[in-house]
């Protein structure tokens, strides 16, 4: 099993990642205190400043939307913050947000002793009763959820114990309303999308080994949809996504806590339901409306609702899990694949706002976020998606680092006893760690040419493992301080087996080519991708495109030749011998244009 780089050794330096991280980063510190607090200061009884009357609403200092005090899911993107708050505490030492993050989490400590001393929510504690009614209530176990987690993350990543505290208390509020509840309801527990919580309980039982975890932990696991994973049946199609992989999270831990295999068979079983059996765009989505599309019925689905962003951050954790336990190229792709094309393409580049879902249908426009006035739920899961690239790169074992993703990073790790260092960023020549001219390809500018510096404390044998992604056409090209060298691929990987000393630099270069995807259930439609990236025409409509025997045959590729050109932007193209001739973009590069993602093809050449 694979170690994942702990949040504090790896750091995000350059490109498109650190953009995006820079921004979300400026929005979390915006966001006012106070604000945030709005909804647990009410429960609590706690008036703030100049809000005893709001004589002016609009103009009144509160957040709205999903956090307005009306609504009952209210309070849920304060759990989001303090995790991604946390995150950039222990990745970036950013000092700023540790500072109100432990501000804060003060003040939950203060809105729990106010409410007698457990409960510290966002909402009633009523409204978790009213789950053994027949009255409607909207998800309070998933607000609950992320109050938690930010707690939990604020003590794991930014050190705060009294996170830890509230934690502690709040577990007891959660043991007595079970044995009490479930005397009404026996399976009370599963109800108000509780779907996270499981993997809460075991995460805290990893840290305290207190026995109250482990009430907890049993009072949720035997959720149905293990039992119907077991049998091997599609639980999934209809189903609500985003309530559903949590799930799966949940038996991923409860497997690595108290290795019980179990628990690994159904988090596989869920991979093999969600995405094996089922297909997904090219985008990774595989849900509309917010539920899981049935098996291979893709373009039945096309349309304005597709690919919540909530799932597709729920979908890389899973696929996070797995390839830990596999090291299995294939999961290191799936995320690749999700970060371009949702983590990126569903994050406004220059406003860090979320679209709730991907439009995919022809003519599509994204619906943008605002900054206080929607707060849905993929508004928090937003927030923390930038905070998660430091997770994603750099893997560990006995005698290997592993690189899994090819973004610019620098990262410390511990193998054999020994302190190792390696940076990774963009080839180049000339200017600046965005911009370089390929020695390798004829002049081109290439995202792929990447660059590695390792060096060990101590001299040492250890393995550095490269992923060799599924879309790298041929074989890649490889120098070793300064000398060409014969790569040595092992299941997808290329495999540097020697003794690393002070410094050794590594560069290697990876090609792509535009391919044709066929669209689930009407395969004559096709998304273009290069390499991971999807590629998004800027016209209206479908206009079909025609080519003769390779799709490349009908693109020319349109690059500014530049120093201030980032690499981050070269998959960009043009069709020619079309009847009307369109721009091609990377998905994530669309902000407000009207874009087409799946084309009807017709190849000449058959």
């Amino acid at each position: 099993m694979l170690d994942t780089a702990d949040k504090k050794s790896v750091r995000i330096t350059g490109g498109i990642f650190r953009e995006r991280m820079n921004t979300d980063r400026d929005y979390l510190l915006e966001l006012d205190s106070q604000c945030l607090l709005q909804n647990f200061y009410l429960e609590a009884g706690i008036i703030m400043p100049g809000l005893q009357v709001v004589p002016d609403p609009q103009n009144a200092k509160l957040h709205w939307g999903w956090e307005s005090p009306t609504c009952q899911l209210r309070g849920h993107f304060l759990g989001h913050w303090l995790s991604a708050a946390a995150a950039f505490a222990a990745c970036d030492n950013d000092t700023a947000l540790k500072a109100k993050l432990d501000d804060i989490v003060s003040e939950l400590a203060r809105c729990q002793q106010r409410n007698g001393g457990k409960w510290v929510g966002s909402i009633p504690e009523k409204y978790m009763d009213w789950l053994a009614d027949k009255e409607y209530i909207w998800s309070p176990q998933y607000t609950m959820h992320k109050t938690v987690m930010g707690l939990l993350d604020a003590y794991r990543y930014a050190g705060n114990e009294q996170a830890l505290q509230v934690l502690d208390s709040l577990a007891d509020w959660y043991v007595s309303w079970i044995d009490r509840a479930s005397k009404r309801d026996p399976d009370i527990a599963y109800k108000g999308e509780q779907g996270g919580m499981l993997e809460l309980w075991a995460e805290l039982y990893s840290i305290t080994k207190k026995e109250k975890y482990l009430t907890l932990i049993d009072a949720y696991k035997h959720n149905y949809m293990f039992t119907e994973l077991e049998s091997g049946n599609d639980v999934l199609s209809d189903n609500h996504a985003n309530a559903s992989i949590p799930v799966s999270h949940g038996s991923a831990r409860l497997y690595e806590v108290f290795g019980d295999k179990k628990y690994k068979q159904l988090t596989q079983r869920f991979w093999e339901d969600a995405v094996t059996n089922r297909g997904m765009f090219a985008t990774t989505g595989a849900n509309a409306g917010e539920f899981w599309i049935p098996p291979h019925k893709m373009a039945q689905y096309i349309g304005d609702s597709d690919q919540e962003f909530c799932t597709v951050y729920n979908m890389v954790r899973t696929a996070d899990f797995l390839f830990r336990w596999t090291n299995d190229a294939k999961y290191a792709d799936y995320i690749e694949r999700a970060i371009y094309n949702g983590f990126l393409a569903q994050q406004n580049r220059h406003t860090g706002m979320p679209t709730y879902f991907l439009p995919l249908r022809a003519g599509s426009k994204k619906k943008w976020g605002s900054r206080r006035h929607d707060f849905w739920c993929c508004h928090g899961t937003m927030v923390q998606s930038p905070t998660l690239y430091p997770s994603l790169i750099y893997y560990t074992d006995e005698s290997s680092l592993t690189v899994a993703q090819y973004i610019p990073s620098e990262g410390s790790f511990e193998i054999k006893g020994s302190k190792v260092k390696v940076s990774q960023s963009t080839d180049m020549l000339s200017y600046n760690n965005q911009v370089f001219f390929d020695e390798h390809s004829g002049g081109e500018k290439s995202r792929w040419s990447i660059r590695f510096e390792v060096s060990s404390q101590r001299p040492e044998n250890f393995t550095l493992k490269l992923r060799l992604p599924c879309w790298c056409v041929g074989k890649p090209s490889l120098i070793i301080d300064g000398t060409a060298a014969e790569p040595l691929i092992k299941d997808r990987y290329i495999l540097l087996e020697r003794q690393w000393g002070e410094r050794t630099v590594i560069n290697i270069v990876l090609r792509s080519k535009v391919t044709a995807e066929p669209l689930d259930g009407q395969p004559e439609l096709c998304a273009l991708v290069d390499g991971p990236i999807v590629l998004a025409g800027l016209t209206d409509k479908d206009c079909g495109i025609s080519y003769s025997g390779d799709i490349g045959s009908a693109l020319c590729q349109r690059t500014e030749h530049t120093y201030s050109t980032y690499v981050w932007k070269q998959n960009c193209y043009v069709t020619k011998g079309q009847p009307v001739n369109f721009e091609l973009v990377p998905l994530y590069d669309v902000t407000d244009e009207e874009y087409t993602v799946y084309f009807t093809l017709k190849n000449t050449a058959e």
